[in-house]
């Protein structure tokens, strides 16, 4: 039984190893002892530490069993997916074969607090196509194509908008360490606009803005990485995917942990190493606690460290073990998948009488605790799921309608279609900007289950309102290369201004049907999948004292030759499954047949009305600047040939760099990041001088490898030669030609950690992030 990415389950777990991995950082000042960062309150704190290492093997090894043994069973499946296939509705909306990349998603300045000296610096931030957050000393220093001192990937981050938010959490990551009243908190913030990045195990972030709009709009932006970086792995992966999703959920009812489980972010790896450190933290906390000295501040300062280096150890660890074994496991694919064909019926028909004879076994009990446990609650925690879902979706609806109405009425006043290329070149990014997106992603904000979370074990609604946004977004996008693709047909009968203008109201309310029926289809299995991931790990845990010690008398049932191919506890999971489905797939047809929400019932299948649409999708991805004429934005520069690819690159990025900002005035992030006072670090009085000079633009010193994205150590600057500042141009402006635009920022590390950082000696290049078929990245 695969569940869908992104919904998974709990359990508690970390760990350490002996050696730094790459991009690991010391405090300066501080002692490295035993690979860690440690304070001399609690030096020898990890001299016995192989019994922790020893530890982490042990939990790596059991998990690895598991995955090894769901590979195989995942691969079956897979392959009698391909030749059984499914009943599901064929998508009416068109989906891009081809992702848009070389976009800047957003870029701008914000301030961030440095650790080492404790101070605030301005620093001009990117954020990619592949949704890291980038951060260069300054906007010359991006331009000059100097290496950025750190690029975060955010997967398993939360956001705060408060100091104070972040004071509890700290507080409560280690007891007894509670500030007294009066004392100076881990952090002050110089101004009432924070953003937080928080990790439950790795290194934390913080930055300021000046104004509550600037903290909306990069509130919404970092928002937008957490959502694309969480979302790992990829969803086309159809046997590595299931094989490790699954084993998480085993190997924690291994331990009975059920339910949701809020660390199942980011890629393979990630996911792997939170799953180590929530098992060992507790461990190291109760060790390394008591030894911590100091006030409470520096003793959540010196956890923080220790836990974000042990992490990074933990990571470095992780990595090695897993893609030795998923290795090991494609070398032995291609006999496992013969196997298989040989087979095949052998191994359905005996994995068909193992599952009768567990049926017969379990049915009773199951069936009554269904009755009298789950039954009753469905509805209600359906309408709980339905109502924001719903609302999401009209307003995705409502937005893709008033942008393309907003493009028609401008076709009309300004030109026709001399300025279409440059319309549709934003059109085309409308799923990935995160302003416009924001209000559809936060009709899911509301969504609680009150009196069922406890119940069913749910800790968190955030893995729904994750999947629910993610699904919003791949049916923006959708709908969006659809209107595209017809578009495109219509404009190649020449139309004059009058009839292009119909024809965009034309195809705009052909979408909008086949939008409603996509949209129809993508919510029933939403709602189907997320009924299945609250009421399963409930049932499971209901049904194991009685039933899962008689599991093993099953496993003679099985042929060893089959063994790699059926797993007793997965046929149980599946007959489990079997008897709850019928009473979701029941209360999800009701709520269509009542028309809910705008949900079409399953007898309505709309067969597809465009017969050649899905052949115009066949063909290379429209350009719409270069088939257009010259919608380089701002620029206004000619369409560029393809003999030359950086100065295509150069000109698509410039387009690009407005998707958030077009409508925007500049950020009053301008000046340049000369130091604030030591005297003063927190002053609010003096970071508004600071934005308020016009410094001259000077060459940026060479900036060395940040491990970690933590500053390097500055070394005190002579009072005449201050640092390199940004002109006084807006950073919301894209770059000049021939600067640091005709090259990419670099892509963030997949490392959970945090930050991966270049190295000296200039911009790495770029590496094309895999994507799938909606989109959503899968890769970085």
């Amino acid at each position: 039984m695969a569940f869908p990415p992104g919904l998974a389950f709990p359990t508690q777990h970390l760990l350490i190893g002996h050696a730094p991995g790459p991009g690991t950082s010391w405090v300066p000042g501080r002692r490295r002892e035993q690979g860690l960062c440690l304070g001399s309150g609690v030096e020898g704190a990890f001299r016995g530490d192989t019994a922790a290492v020893e530890k982490t093997g042990k939990i790596l090894t059991e998990f690895l069993r598991f995955y090894e043994d769901q590979y195989g069973v995942a691969l079956f499946n897979s392959m009698r997916h391909e030749i059984e296939g499914t009943g599901a509705p064929q998508a009416q909306l068109l989906w891009r074969k081809v992702p848009l990349d070389e976009r800047i998603i957003f870029s701008g300045n914000l301030f961030q607090y440095q650790e080492d000296n404790k101070k605030w610096r301005n620093r001009f931030s990117l954020v990619p196509h592949n949704y890291g957050l980038v951060l260069y000393e300054n906007k010359v220093a991006y331009e000059r194509q100097v290496p950025p001192r750190a690029v975060i990937n955010s997967a398993g981050y939360k956001i705060l908008t408060s100091v104070d938010q972040y004071l509890e959490l700290v507080g409560n990551s280690l007891p007894g360490t509670t500030s007294k009243s009066g004392s100076a908190p881990i952090l002050k913030c110089p101004t009432q606009f924070p953003l937080i990045l928080w990790h439950p195990s790795a290194r934390h972030y913080y930055f300021c803005m000046m104004t509550e709009a600037e903290q909306d709009k990069w509130h919404a932006v970092l928002q937008d990485c957490i959502r694309h970086c969480n979302n790992g792995i990829p969803e086309n992966s159809k046997v590595e995917g299931p094989a490790f999703t699954d084993a998480i959920r085993m190997y924690r009812q291994s331990k009975e942990l059920y339910g949701t489980w809020e660390m199942l972010c980011g890629n393979e790896v990630q996911i792997l190493s939170n799953l180590v450190m929530e098992e060992l933290g507790p461990e190291l906390k109760a060790e390394l606690a008591p030894r911590l000295k100091g006030k409470p501040q520096e003793r959540q300062r010196q956890w923080i460290q220790i836990s974000d280096a042990v992490y990074r150890m933990v990571y470095e660890q992780a990595k090695a073990r897993f893609e030795a074994v998923l290795s090991k496991l494609q070398l032995a694919r291609p006999a496992m998948e013969a196997a298989i064909r040989t087979d095949m019926d052998q191994i359905i028909t005996s994995k068909e009488h193992l599952a009768s004879k567990i049926r017969a076994f379990i049915l009773p009990k199951a069936e009554v605790c269904v009755r009298n446990h789950v039954q009753p609650y469905i509805p209600s925690i359906l309408e709980a799921l339905m109502v924001p879902t719903s609302q999401g979706f009209t307003e995705v609806r409502d937005v893709f309608f008033k942008e393309v109405t907003d493009m028609n009425l401008n076709v009309i006043n300004e030109g026709g279609a001399d300025k279409l290329g440059e319309y549709m070149e934003k059109l085309s990014q409308l799923a990935s900007h995160p302003l416009k997106m924001q209000s559809c992603y936060e009709k899911m904000e509301p969504l609680r289950l009150d009196g069922l979370q406890q119940r069913f074990d749910v800790s968190s609604t955030a893995v729904f309102k994750q999947r629910a946004q993610i699904h919003m977004r791949e049916q923006m996008d959708n709908a969006v290369y659809t209107f595209e693709t017809l578009l495109h047909q219509e404009l190649g009968k020449g139309p004059t201004k009058e009839e292009l203008c119909k024809s965009i109201q034309r195809i705009l309310e052909r979408v909008l049907k086949k939008y409603d029926y996509d949209s129809s289809s993508v919510r029933k299995r939403f709602f189907r999948e997320a009924l299945l991931q609250i009421t399963i790990p409930f049932l499971l845990k209901k049904l194991a004292p009685t039933c899962k010690s008689e599991l093993p008398r099953f496993q003679e049932l099985i042929f060893e030759d089959f063994a790699r191919f059926i797993l007793v506890e997965n046929t149980y999971e599946e007959v489990v499954l079997q008897t709850v489905m019928k009473d979701i797939l029941q209360a999800v047809k009701e709520a269509a047949v009542q028309r809910k929400h705008n949900l079409y019932r399953d007898s309505m299948v709309m067969h597809n009305s465009d017969p050649n649409l899905h052949l115009l999708a066949e063909g290379a991805p429209i350009d719409w600047g270069e088939e257009y004429g010259g919608s380089g934005g701002d620029s206004g520069s000619p369409s560029v040939p393809e003999a030359a690819p950086l100065s295509e690159k150069r000109r698509r990025a410039k387009q690009v760099v407005s998707v958030v900002q077009d409508e925007e005035a500049g950020l009053p992030f301008e000046a340049g990041s000369e130091p604030l006072s030591p005297a003063s670090p927190d002053s609010v009085t003096e970071l508004r001088g600071l934005l308020a000079r016009d410094l001259r633009a000077e060459s940026p010193p060479p900036a060395g490898p940040l491990l970690n994205g933590a500053p390097s150590q500055e070394s005190p600057q002579p009072v005449a030669a201050p640092e390199a500042s940004s002109p006084p141009a807006s950073p919301l402006r894209p770059p000049p030609p021939g600067k640091a635009a005709d090259l990419e920022p670099p892509k963030p590390s997949d490392q959970e950690t945090g930050e991966q950082v270049s190295s000296p000696g200039g911009r790495p290049p770029i590496h094309t992030t895999t994507e799938d078929s909606a989109g959503v990245q899968t890769e970085f």
